[in-house]
């Protein structure tokens, strides 16, 4: 069943040509070097230290890893990390 509803969906999304992140509920991230990172529909900040950053997401989490961390902005679905970024990982849950 819930395959079917993604097929949907990214029918949907080719066909109205809307951004796929908008009908399927996907992270848009945004980085800037290896030094600014800007997240957009996050589920909430899991993890945090100045050396990661975990985050739920609606398909499992991303973990940013690196040093130096700090949060210039957090809001509940959307967040800017500062600090000097090595990896960033997408981790599946299911």
């Amino acid at each position: 069943m819930r395959k079917w509803r993604q097929n949907i969906k990214k029918w949907l999304t080719n066909k109205l040509e809307l951004p796929e992140d908008v009908l399927m509920d996907l992270p848009r991230i945004t980085m800037i070097g290896q030094l600014h990172i800007y997240i957009e529909n996050h589920y909430g900040v899991l993890q945090f230290s100045d050396q990661v950053l975990r985050l739920r997401l609606r398909q499992g989490h991303l973990l940013i890893k690196g040093n130096g961390f700090v949060l210039k902005i957090l809001q509940p679905e959307e967040l800017l990390l500062e600090g000097k970024i090595d990896n960033v990982y997408f981790v599946d849950t299911e």
